[in-house]
């Protein structure tokens, strides 16, 4: 990349579809596109050009004079007319790599993403925990902002954020959005939810539940009448369940099993799968709402492994589904193929064939 701008080269991997962009020394520049790392240049780049953009990239005067003390590092960063960056600087072999995570300037509409209706109809939701979960480069930021967006165009709500860093910028609209980032704004995660109930809010987002502090304080948020919408990193329903029954501290996990069911509203889950046709990924969703039977199979240990069941019972009547019914409709609507629908989904059920519950 010697002589061409970083800035020029960002934005070619962004027209080109990339969600993620990776500069180490001693490597190509790369870009993950379509769910695949693929070269953008032919040189590599040295210790010395890393160490440059780096510094382009950190926040902060303070920040740049310490950089060869650090070993981690995160902040975002913008490109005028291209887009935002959620950045991860670390060391490896004791030079840099950096880590970007592409964040579009345009929100995205719950439509443009492909989410089902139900997604929409619990941005209606006055109160109550939606968790949005999936694994790394699930489009769960995505998923979440979609759903502010939704609320931010049709209702008058005041939205709190707290994100590690903030993601997705938000205009007021019809709604007041006040976005706090970790670190700057606030001191931590969970002291952010917790000013953020004295702030008259009607919405409160979390970027990140991954800790039983955090998972306490949305938990506490959603008893008092909030909305209440968090992320977490697990891949499927009945793992989001899991996680979080292991976050309670073990001298309360029977009560904290009844307050989790009882603030519950949903859990969305996500994958993003490759298209048959070869042009870019759709979104795969999980969907559990809290009804009256879930609730009851969540407060007890020896029927939990009921929820995957009731979920699918629920499929189409009730708005719920699996992975393995919605797969199947992506398979019989000719979006995916029975290989990756099998692949991700599992072999439960056949793919190809009708989803189970339909009406």
């Amino acid at each position: 990349m010697a002589g061409v701008p970083i800035e020029r080269i960002i934005k070619a991997a962004v027209d080109r579809g990339a969600s993620d962009l990776h500069i180490k020394a001693g490597d190509l520049f790369r870009a993950r596109i379509d769910g695949k790392l693929v070269p953008l240049t032919k040189q590599r780049l040295t210790p010395e050009q890393t160490r440059a953009v780096a510094l382009k990239l950190m926040s902060s005067d303070a920040d740049r004079l310490r950089l060869d003390q650090l070993t981690d590092y995160d902040c975002s960063w913008g490109l005028p007319g291209v887009g935002r960056f959620r950045v991860n600087l670390l060391r490896q072999r004791s030079s840099f790599m950096i880590v970007m995570r592409v964040i579009p300037f345009a929100v995205p509409t719950l439509e443009q993403l492909g989410l089902p209706d139900a997604v929409r109809q619990l941005t209606d939701a006055r109160q109550g925990l939606v968790l949005v979960t999936g694994v790394s480069g699930s489009g769960k930021s995505s998923t979440v902002a979609a759903m502010l967006h939704q609320m931010n165009q049709h209702q008058h709500r005041h939205i709190v954020t707290v994100e590690d860093p903030i993601e997705f910028l938000h205009r007021d609209i019809t709604c007041s959005v006040t976005q706090r980032e970790v670190g700057i704004d606030t001191v931590s995660v969970s002291i952010g939810v917790k000013a953020a109930l004295r702030q008259d809010p009607d919405v409160i987002v979390v970027g990140d539940i991954h800790d039983a502090e955090t998972l306490d304080t949305v938990i506490k948020a959603a008893e008092t009448g909030r909305l209440v919408i968090g992320a977490m990193p697990t891949p499927d329903v009945m793992t989001t369940i899991g996680q979080v029954y292991a976050m309670l501290p073990r001298e309360e996990r029977d009560i904290g099993r009844v307050r989790f069911s009882e603030a519950l509203t949903a859990i969305i889950s996500q994958q993003l799968l490759p298209r048959k046709d070869g042009e870019g990924r759709v979104v795969a969703v999980e969907l559990l709402l809290a009804t009256a039977p879930i609730r009851d199979a969540l407060k007890d240990p020896s029927r939990v492994v009921e929820v995957k069941s009731q979920m699918a019972r629920g499929y189409g009547r009730a708005g719920m589904q699996t992975y393995e019914q919605h797969t199947a409709e992506l398979v019989k609507a000719g979006v995916i193929s029975v290989q990756t629908a099998r692949a991700i989904a599992g072999d439960h059920d056949d793919p190809a064939s009708p989803p189970k519950g339909k009406r």
